[in-house]
């Protein structure tokens, strides 16, 4: 027997109330703790930390750890603030369901439809980059026949049922987690001079080749940009816990091995990687920063072995981003924020979502082959800072219904943000501080601006959406 799912409660008398009763209420409890659990751990493992990494370590030198660092504090905060509301109220729609309790249906409308954006724009550039290997490993192959390979095989996976998306990321999740365990454990050895064939190279490369911080603060800062964009997609278990057997304990375990999961496999790659190279060696960046370590420790095939890796974390990508945005999608539309045409459920699966969702980043793809430097460089810029604007609603939100639930129902606040409300005012101050740097530096600013657009056009929409349902 399946239970089914339930929205967090709506205000009593709110204009939400129907259809929050609605939500989920053909949604299945499909994913097991062990699909939780790897998810969780695996989400913090992507493609941008496998590749993108090496633009940070360039522009920023040792220091990059440091900007990981900070970088890695600030996603703590936010993920223990989801982590606390979406343990008291579960939701397919996660923060977008919060927001709406905590603002507004505007702010709901917003935050949802700008994480939607960004998981479906996602889902085409993955698909690209996974398709750019394949050509690799088989010459002549055009790109457009992988990327409806894999759009073909996620997307089906992800209509027949939850449990299927939950079997694929639990097997990409071991596969990335052995990968960089195993990196680490090498790495480790080669820094204390054990491996064979390897010395320990000490302080040289982290103090000796400029200094730690060779391209001084605005270097820094430029990594700092670049670690924040890598922590994305790991509000995806949130999503995905309301359709677990036990939604609460699921999203508490997740938000409590956060800190530990960011610590060894974001801080602890960027100290291997800078300790056992010189931050200025090309490979860093023409290679990729882990397969220029396993070449340098003269692992055979280090370069082939990190594309079988990076292959993994963008498909993983790819069925995360799909599974997420048609839940988010059937979620707003659930809540009356959307075209109700994606809100019919079958076989416990949004189907309709899964395929407008896919059928979105399939197009974004053809963008990306068409209108290269025009229409899919606008579509990136637009998404480049949605994720601290998320991140802004679900400070704000934690600020109203922390207090809401202590008078309301304190026994639901089986997750607690530390430091309440001090800690999370600084978190929405380092949310702010970041996208003023976004502003300050010349790469990121048109980013900036058009996810700025993109923010107040849904804004204003969502808005003048709760103006109407409210004189109805």
């Amino acid at each position: 027997m399946s239970r089914t799912i339930t929205s967090p409660p709506p205000q009593p008398g709110s204009q939400a109330e129907e259809s929050s009763q609605q939500q989920g209420s053909s949604l299945s409890n499909g994913l097991k703790q062990r699909h939780l659990s790897m998810i969780a751990l695996g989400g913090v493992i992507g493609a941008g930390l496998f590749v993108g990494s090496g633009a940070g370590i360039a522009a920023a030198g040792p220091s990059i750890v440091l900007a990981y660092a900070v970088s890695g504090l600030l996603v703590m905060f936010v993920m223990r603030m989801l982590g606390e509301m979406s343990a008291a109220n579960p939701a397919s729609g996660s923060f977008s369901v919060h927001a709406d309790r905590a603002i507004g249906p505007w702010a709901g409308f917003t935050a949802g439809w700008m994480f939607w954006t960004l998981l479906v724009v996602g889902v085409a550039i993955e698909a690209i980059g996974a398709a750019h290997i394949m050509q690799g490993w088989f010459p002549g192959t055009p790109s457009w026949l992988w990327v409806l390979v894999f759009m073909a095989m996620f997307c089906g996976s992800n209509l027949a049922a939850v449990s299927n998306f939950g079997e694929f990321e639990f097997w990409f999740a071991a596969l990335k987690i052995g990968a960089i365990a195993l990196f680490l454990g090498l790495g480790l050895l080669a820094i204390l001079g054990v491996l064979p064939g390897t010395h320990s190279p000490g302080t040289t490369n982290l103090l000796h080749e400029g200094g730690f911080m060779p391209t001084g603060v605005s270097g820094w800062l430029v990594g700092l940009l670049a670690s924040v964009a890598a922590y994305g997609g790991l509000e995806t278990v949130t999503i995905a816990a309301a359709e677990s057997k036990n939604p609460e304990r699921g999203v508490a375990r997740a938000v409590r091995t956060t800190m530990w999961r960011i610590g060894i496999v974001y801080v602890g790659s960027m100290l291997v990687i800078v300790t056992l190279l010189p931050w200025n060696d090309q490979s860093v960046t023409e290679s990729g920063p882990y397969a220029a370590v396993l070449d340098r420790l003269g692992i055979p095939g280090g370069g082939q072995i990190m594309n079988v890796v990076v292959l993994i974390a963008l498909l993983s990508a790819m069925n995360a981003n799909i599974y997420g945005s048609s839940r988010m999608a059937y979620s707003l539309v659930s809540r009356g924020q959307g075209p109700k045409v994606l809100g019919k459920v079958s076989g416990n699966v949004p189907r309709r979502a899964v395929l407008a969702s896919s059928a979105f980043g399939f197009f974004a793809v053809l963008l990306s082959y068409w209108y290269p430097t025009t229409v899919f460089a606008w579509l990136l810029n637009m998404v480049g800072a949605v994720v601290l604007i998320v991140w802004g609603f679900i400070a704000a939100s934690q600020l109203v219904l922390r207090r809401r639930m202590e008078r309301e129902a304190p026994a639901k606040l089986v997750v607690r943000m530390w430091g309440f409300p001090y800690l999370t005012w600084v978190a929405l101050a380092g949310v702010v501080g970041v996208l003023v740097l976004m502003l300050l530096d010349a790469g990121t600013r048109v980013q900036l601006y058009s996810t700025g657009a993109l923010a107040v056009t849904l804004a204003v929409t969502g808005y003048l959406k709760q103006r109407a349902a409210a004189a109805r």
